[in-house]
C-alpha cells in the first residue's frame, strides 16, 4: 500500500458502501493509512475508516471491510 489513500481507493471504497445503504456523507477516509487499519463510529454517527497500510492486496482488504460493515450496520449481504 501506498504512503497515501488514493482517489481510486476511495471510489472503491464508496462503491462498496452504497449497496449497503451508507452515504458518502456518512464517511471520514483519512488519507494516511494506518496499521491496523480499522473502522470505528465516531460520536456524531459517521464512520472513521482507516485503511490497512501493511496489506499488500487493496481488495481482499476491501472484502473484509465489506464484512466489518455489515457487522456494524446489521446490513445484509449483498
Amino acid at each position: 500500500m501506498p504512503k497515501a489513500v488514493t482517489l481510486a481507493e476511495i471510489e472503491k471504497i464508496f462503491a462498496l458502501l452504497e449497496p449497503l445503504g451508507i452515504s458518502r456523507e456518512a464517511v471520514v477516509i483519512p488519507l494516511r493509512p494506518e496499521h491496523p487499519g480499522r473502522i470505528r463510529r465516531l460520536p456524531g454517527g459517521k464512520f472513521e475508516i482507516i485503511v490497512e497500510r501493511d496489506d499488500a492486496e487493496f481488495d481482499a482488504w476491501l472484502r473484509n471491510l465489506a464484512d466489518q460493515m455489515r457487522a456494524m450496520t446489521g446490513a445484509k449481504p449483498g
